[in-house]
């Protein structure tokens, strides 16, 4: 130790980089790492580059310091302006008096802010700088939705902001940030032993000055005051949207389908989570109007006990979604991949409770009643399934004939809920190796309408020279009414279609 040569209080410390380390020493790597950890420390931090240029503002005297470098001292002169007087005589008159301004150096400005949002009392924040925040922050031009104020003192210390963003569930990842700080400092983002899970979807900051960092992440796991931190930001975000759903549903609706992943994930992960937010569930119908599950229940109860029917493309399945209304059923809309799972943790949760995609089967509500011993229409039956299987080629393909109330309607392909369930799964694996394609057409069937006159056709003129084309035709049409074609399929039935179509123009 000596004796220091320092006039003021305070500490200089010199870092010396190694070679590999030069890029600290550019002045925009320096605010990167600064602006990362450090922009909201409770001490102002400035960056002072030795080689820039020497910046310069101009201030008035009053606002001058002792800390200010004067460079040069600015006299304006008083403003004058001639005026009659009361004689109508001419005479200059002072508007503005003389001042006296001081050229200085640029003041530094601290880079970090050491008062953030979060350190505020909710009712002191605006919903401007709720935004400004998380713009800063985030770096993100989509404003959020909504946002949840932590603030809390006592069982242990803890302040933050959760924000829930609005995202593009069909171009954006699905991942939030969470940001740790502990007394204003940055530590980790998504740290998971402290934030559920299923809240890494959102962005935020949060701030606990009594999380224990001395220890390592396994010890953090199984820490029993982290575990309390995580259920009480749980709980935090369970009272915020269900209170959101009691006192303000027109808002609550309108963000639900930008936050139902959210939601519907968290049930999945967290039982707590999911038995706060069990009633504040909403599913849209083809109506566009917000039910919760016992509504959606209620809707087709005097037809389907415990059943609720969804559709996943609006597109796809629109002619069953115009059969269902046609006879006056409901279904709700699950377009999302989260969908899937969440409504199997429902049937899981709920006894009897069943969802059926609306291409599934065609029930007795489609239908015309056919006794057991119609031998004629059992014959029919026989008849059609094989010529349908002889013209396509395919004995596995399961053929079913109907009498339906719709006598438009030629064909349709139902796939089983079981099944195609089966194969979503095996699509969400196919990363893994695993061919979605093995259970090739298993659950798929061709149904026929036996009302109506194309199909009667076949019914006729089984060995016709046009029987075959038609009965493709049918069948893709099918196809193409349940989803799409393959390549091969589509080609074919671009070429057949204008094929038929000669045909009617030369007769």
């Amino acid at each position: 130790m000596k004796d220091g040569e320092k006039a003021e209080q305070g500490t200089t410390i010199t870092l010396y980089l190694n070679e590999d380390s030069y890029e600290f020493s550019n002045e925009y790597r320096a605010r990167e790492v600064l602006e990362k950890y450090c922009s909201f420390m409770p001490v102002p931090i400035f960056l002072n580059n030795e080689k820039a240029e020497p910046q310069y503002e101009t201030i008035e005297k009053d606002e001058l310091t002792d800390k200010d470098t004067i460079i040069e001292t600015i006299v304006e002169p008083a403003k004058t302006e001639e005026k009659e007087n009361e004689n109508g005589e001419k005479e200059t008159v002072e508007t503005e008096p003389a001042k006296e301004k001081y050229k200085i150096l640029k003041r530094p400005v601290a880079l970090n802010d050491t008062t953030p949002l979060w350190s505020k009392h909710p009712n002191e924040c605006t919903d401007e700088e709720y935004r400004d925040f998380y713009r800063k922050v985030f770096h993100d031009y989509k404003e959020p939705l909504f946002w949840i104020h932590l603030n809390m003192d006592y069982p242990f210390n803890l302040k933050g902001i959760l924000y829930f963003p609005k995202i593009n569930t069909e171009y954006d990842s699905i991942e939030g940030t969470i940001k740790l700080y502990n007394n204003q400092v940055f530590i980790a983002d998504n740290i998971k032993e402290v934030i559920p899970e299923f809240l890494m979807l959102l962005k935020g900051a949060i701030d606990c000055p009594d999380l224990p960092l001395n220890v390592s992440r396994s010890a953090l796991q199984n820490d029993g005051f982290v575990k309390k931190i995580s259920d009480y930001i749980t709980k935090k975000v369970a009272d915020k949207l269900s209170g959101m759903c009691k006192t303000d549903r027109e808002n609550y609706e309108k963000y639900w389908d930008d936050i139902a992943p959210f939601i519907k994930f968290g049930c999945i992960k967290d039982e707590k989570f999911a038995e706060k937010m069990n009633d504040y569930i909403l599913f849209k119908n083809l109506d566009g109007k917000y039910l919760t599950l016992k509504d959606c229940l209620e809707e087709n109860k005097e037809k389907h006990e415990n059943t609720v029917f969804y559709v996943t493309d609006e597109k796809e399945q629109s002619q069953y979604i115009n059969m269902f209304k046609k006879e006056g059923l409901d279904a709700v809309i699950l377009p999302h991949s989260i969908d899937s799972p969440f409504i199997g943790h429902l049937e899981q949760k709920n006894e009897g409770l069943k969802f059926l995609r609306i291409d599934a089967d065609l029930n007795s509500t489609f239908k015309e009643e056919v006794k057991e011993d119609d031998e004629e229409f059992k014959k029919t039956s026989e008849t059609l399934t094989e010529t349908f299987k002889k013209a396509l080629g395919n004995d596995k393909l399961e053929i079913k004939v109907e009498k339906l109330k719709d006598e438009n309607i030629s064909s349709m392909l139902t796939v089983s809920e079981e099944t195609r369930r089966m194969q979503d799964m095996m699509k969400m694996y196919n990363m893994y190796g695993m061919d979605p394609s093995m259970f090739g057409g298993a659950g798929e069937t061709l149904v026929l309408n036996a009302n109506n006159k194309l199909v009667q056709y076949v019914l006729n003129h089984g060995d016709g020279e046009n029987t075959n084309k038609i009965c493709e035709q049918l069948y893709d049409l099918a196809l193409l009414a349940h989803g799409s074609l393959s390549p091969e399929r589509m080609t074919g039935f671009v070429a057949r279609t204008n094929e038929i179509m000669m045909m009617l123009a030369e007769k």
